[in-house]
C-alpha cells in the first residue's frame, strides 16, 4: 500500500495540546493595548532619565565652574594684598576658603603639613583621598607660586559632594515618580484609544452566526476605526456573496447530480431483476451498482462538508467495511491480493453511513491499489478501525506531504487520482472529531488508522 494514498497525515493526532498554553502567549505578547502602555513607559522612562543625566552633567560643570572662578578671584585678591602691602600681608580669605602663605624659608612647615602641594603648578587642582582616621576628604586647592612667597588656597568640597549625592537621589526618586506617572498615563491613553477597537470587535463576536449582521460604519466615527469598520463591513458583504454563491452552486450540482444517478440505479436494479442474466452482465451490473452507491454517499459528505454541517445517522463499522471489501474484491483483477476483515463486529458510532464509507473507503480503496500483492486486513477495534497493508511502506516525503491537496506520493507512478482522497478523508475528520494516523507495519507497508471519538463509540 503507498503511503501517500493509504495514510493520512499525523498531524490531527498531535499537536493539540499545547496549542492553547502557545496561543494564550502570543496574544499576550501582542496585545496592543499593552504595547501602547509599554511605549508610554519607556517613553517616559527614557526622557526623565535623559533628563536627570544631562542635570548632573551641567550641575558638575556649572558647580566647577563657579567654584575655579571664586577660587581665582581669591587667589587674585591675596596676591594683590600682598604686592599692596609690602609682601607684609597676605590678606584674609573669603566666601568660606582658606588661605596659607609660606615663604622660601618656611617650606618645611608645608613639605610637613601638606606634602602633596609642593609640586603642584599654578592653577585650580582637585585632591580627595582618605585622612589617618579613614574618612574620606575631597577638596580643591589654588597655586599661585612667586619667588618671594607660595600662595594656596582651599575649597572644601565635603558638602558640594553632600548635596550632590542628595542631587542624585532626588534626580532617581523623580525618575521612578514620572515612570510610574507615565505607566498610569499610558493605561489611561491605551483604554481611551483602545475602547473603540474593543467595541468593534465585541460588535462582530455579536454578529457570530448571523445571516443579516447590521452595518458598522454607522456607528463609528470618521476616523481610523471607521474606516475599518466601513472596510469590514465591504469584506462582509463580499464574504456573504460569495458564501451564498458557493451554497446554491452546492445544492445545484447536488440535485443535478442525484437525479442521474438516481436514474442509474433504477436502470440497474431493473437489469438485474431480469433472470438468466449472464455471469459477466450481471458482474458488470453490480460494479455500475456500487459505483453508483459510492458516489451518492460521496455527493451526501461533500455537501454536509461544504455546509459544515454533520449528518445523523449510526453505522455498524464492520458492516460497512465489510460491504468496502466486496465492492473491491470485484475490483482485484489479477492481483494475488487476499481482503480480510476482522475484530469487533458490534462497533456502532454516531455517523451516518455515507460519511465513514467514504473516510474509510478512501483507506481501504488505496490499500487495494497501491499493494500488487499479499493482504488488505480491515481490523475493527473497540473505538477505532485499522487498515493494514503489504504495500511498498511509507516514506518520509510523503509522510509530510500525506493531507496536501493533489498530492500523490512517491510510489503513485502513473496510477489514475487526483490526489484529493485524503484531503477529503482528513476535511471528514475535523468535521466528525475523528482522528487518523498512520505508521509503518511490523515488516512492511503501512497501517493507517482511523480512531473515532469516545462519545461517539457504542456497544450494539
Amino acid at each position: 500500500m503507498a503511503s501517500v494514498t493509504a495514510s493520512p497525515h499525523p498531524k490531527p493526532e498531535t499537536g493539540s495540546a499545547a496549542r492553547p498554553g502557545a496561543a494564550r502567549a502570543r496574544k499576550f505578547r501582542r496585545r496592543l493595548r499593552t504595547r501602547i502602555v509599554w511605549s508610554f513607559v519607556l517613553l517616559g522612562f527614557c526622557l526623565t532619565v535623559l533628563f536627570a543625566y544631562a542635570s548632573i552633567l551641567a550641575r558638575q560643570r556649572v558647580e566647577n565652574q563657579l567654584v575655579e572662578d571664586v577660587m581665582n578671584r581669591n587667589l587674585e585678591e591675596t596676591w594683590r594684598r600682598f604686592v599692596s602691602s609690602g609682601g607684609t600681608e597676605a590678606g584674609a580669605p573669603v566666601q568660606q576658603m582658606k588661605g596659607f602663605l609660606y615663604r622660601p624659608d618656611k617650606l618645611d612647615s608645608l613639605r610637613r603639613d601638606f606634602p602633596d602641594w609642593e609640586h603642584l603648578d599654578d592653577g585650580i587642582h582637585t585632591l580627595s583621598g582618605t585622612d589617618a582616621d579613614g574618612k574620606p576628604f575631597s577638596y580643591r586647592v589654588g597655586v599661585r607660586k612667586t619667588p618671594n612667597a607660595w600662595f594656596f588656597l582651599t575649597y572644601d568640597m565635603g558638602q558640594v559632594a553632600l548635596g550632590e549625592v542628595q542631587f542624585r537621589r532626588t534626580l532617581w526618586a523623580t525618575v521612578g515618580l514620572f515612570t510610574l506617572l507615565s505607566l498610569i498615563i499610558g493605561w489611561w491613553s491605551a483604554s481611551r484609544v483602545m475602547s473603540p477597537v474593543s467595541e468593534l470587535a465585541t460588535r462582530l463576536r455579536a454578529y457570530r452566526g448571523s445571516s443579516n449582521p447590521t452595518q458598522l460604519g454607522p456607528l463609528f466615527p470618521e476616523d481610523e476605526v471607521g474606516e475599518l469598520a466601513r472596510a469590514l463591513d465591504d469584506y462582509s458583504q463580499r464574504l456573504t456573496e460569495v458564501v451564498q454563491r458557493d451554497r446554491e452552486f452546492n445544492a445545484d450540482v447536488s440535485h443535478e447530480l442525484r437525479t442521474p444517478l438516481a436514474v442509474i440505479r433504477g436502470a440497474t436494479e431493473l437489469l438485474l431483476g431480469r433472470p438468466n442474466l449472464e455471469p459477466k452482465i450481471q458482474a458488470r451490473l453490480l460494479r455500475i451498482q456500487r459505483a453508483e452507491a459510492a458516489c451518492t454517499d460521496l455527493i451526501g459528505s461533500l455537501l454536509l462538508l461544504s455546509r459544515n454541517e454533520r449528518g445523523q445517522g449510526s453505522s455498524n463499522v464492520a458492516r460497512v467495511a465489510d460491504q468496502l471489501l466486496d465492492a473491491h474484491r470485484a475490483q482485484i483483477g489479477g492481483k494475488q491480493l487476499e481482503l480480510i476483515q476482522q475484530g469487533n463486529q458490534d462497533l456502532v458510532i454516531d455517523a451516518p453511513e455515507a460519511a465513514l464509507s467514504v473516510a474509510l473507503g478512501n483507506l481501504i480503496g488505496n490499500a487495494v491499489k497501491y499493494t500488487h500483492e499479499g493482504t488488505v486486513v480491515v481490523r475493527v477495534l473497540d473505538d477505532a478501525v485499522e487498515v493494514i497493508d503489504s504495500g511498498p511502506g511509507l516514506s518520509e516525503e510523503d509522510a509530510g506531504k500525506l493531507f496536501h491537496r493533489g498530492y500523490r506520493g512517491t510510489h503513485a507512478g502513473h496510477s489514475q487520482g487526483g490526489g484529493i482522497g485524503l484531503s477529503i478523508v482528513s476535511r471528514l475528520c475535523e468535521l466528525y472529531g475523528w482522528q487518523v494516523s498512520v505508521r509503518p507495519g511490523a515488516q512492511r507497508g503501512v497501517v493507517a488508522t482511523l480512531r473515532f471519538r469516545p462519545a461517539d463509540s457504542a456497544t450494539a
